[in-house]
């Protein structure tokens, strides 16, 4: 075995803990206000079309700040900004344990979204630091596993916290409250876990940094990376045409994502609690499983743009079918393949631009296409109730997000390569 290869699981051991930590209290804070939907309903006035507006308006507050987050993480360094970005998520989610009526659940929600700007993107522009190209497809998927971890293991969590009052405040409020500071917690916690860059490693050995010194030194030489500036990159067709077809990944993927507990709710005929929570998890474990085996087979094989073009059709599907059916059984069976395959789609695509950009402009472009991908979040829920309040279907709208999947997959297939990205 050569020495990068005997290194890559050392540098998972030491950082995938902590990054993982992160990317679950993150996506948990993200995606936690599907189980207070009901609550929100009736203890704080928030309607249907309000609360779709309020969990979207999350990705406006996100894209506002997203480039300026990720630019001044490449200037000041991964550990102290991604803290800062935690520690202030953490609290604005919290408070979301006290809006009342539309107006402050807007108010809070595009605030979190600031609060958590250029979270994600800045992983993916650390992780670029850490990974030499040959193994970049698999850590970011090893990333990826938080979002599907954080909604196997907190779809229960937050079902048990909602279902039961405490402390003088209704369920939602309490999972509101715990797992917002859990986050700010996790924030201080980064700030002794994470080293900015292998050159500052006390745990990697000289000729360890120098392995990946020369591993880096191997990609520069085999596929020459664009260094232009920031604002020629943010105008780069390139980019724009990748920031297309990450949003509208994003559609299909928190189109599922916001609405699934009460799916799942509806399809067993029972209220949002444990049950139902343990039932909403096992999509999320399907996607668990697929990005444990596809990005190690896409890595071997150098096929990451075909094989997630893919895997977003197949999500589509997945969507698709689980608004054509009333059976319990096959409404999660194809929510399952729609987690597997939208989750995976992300984890697979983000070895795209990182193959094509370098350095501040890695920064900033990684920074536009997750800004711009990520409205794709603001669109889904309002496009979902919109469609179903338009035909009187709840299945109208789940065949709205499987269309956006479909045309994502064509641009997908289609995305700029250059001699590295298949």
């Amino acid at each position: 075995m050569d020495p990068l290869s005997r290194l890559i699981p050392k540098l998972n051991a030491r950082l995938m803990p902590t990054l993982l930590m992160m990317y679950i209290l993150a996506f948990l804070d993200r995606s936690n206000v599907g189980f207070a939907k009901t609550g929100l309903q009736i203890d704080a006035g928030i309607g249907y079309a309000a609360f779709a507006f309020g969990a979207s308006i999350f990705f406006v507050g996100y894209a506002v700040l997203e480039v300026p987050s990720n630019l001044i993480l490449h200037r000041v360094g991964a550990r102290r900004w991604l803290a800062r970005i935690m520690i202030s998520w953490g609290l604005v989610s919290a408070a979301q344990a006290f809006v009342q009526g539309p107006t402050s659940f807007y108010a809070v929600r595009f605030l979190l979204g600031m609060a958590e700007a250029g979270f994600f993107p800045g992983v993916i522009l650390y992780l670029t630091y850490w990974y030499p190209a040959s193994a970049r497809g698999r850590s970011v998927g090893m990333f990826y596993y938080g979002a599907p971890i954080a909604l196997t293991l907190g779809s229960p969590l937050s079902g048990l916290l909602v279902a039961h009052d405490g402390l003088g405040l209704h369920g939602w409020q309490v999972m509101f409250l715990i797992e917002g500071l859990l986050a700010s917690l996790g924030g201080i916690a980064v700030l002794f876990l994470l080293k900015d860059r292998p050159i500052d490693a006390e745990w990697l050995s000289a000729e360890e940094k120098q392995t990946l010194i020369d591993a880096f030194a191997e990609d520069e030489r085999k596929a020459p990376r664009q260094t232009s500036g920031v604002w020629r990159t943010l105008r780069n067709p390139r980019v724009l045409y990748l920031c297309a077809v990450y949003f509208m990944a994003e559609i299909g993927f928190y189109g599922l994502t916001f609405f699934l507990p009460a799916q799942v709710s509806k399809a067993m005929g029972k209220s949002i609690g444990l049950e139902v929570g343990i039932a909403s998890a096992l999509p999320w474990a399907a996607a668990i499983l697929a990005v444990t085996i596809i990005p190690r087979y896409c890595d071997r094989r150098g096929n990451h743009r075909a094989v997630g073009a893919l895997m977003l059709l197949a999500g589509g599907a997945g969507l698709a079918l689980s608004g054509l059916t009333a059976s319990p059984f096959l409404v999660i069976a194809s929510l399952c393949v729609a987690a597997a395959g939208l989750n995976l789609t992300c984890a697979l695509f983000w070895t795209l631009p990182t193959a094509l950009l370098g350095g501040a402009a890695a920064a900033a472009g990684i920074g536009l296409i997750n800004a711009i991908g990520n409205l794709g979040g603001f669109v889904a829920p309002n496009l979902r109730a919109w469609l179903e309040g338009l035909f009187g279907n709840s299945s109208a709208g789940l065949l709205g997000l499987a269309a956006a999947c479909l045309l994502g997959s064509c641009l997908y297939a289609l995305a700029p390569r250059n001699k590295s990205a298949a």
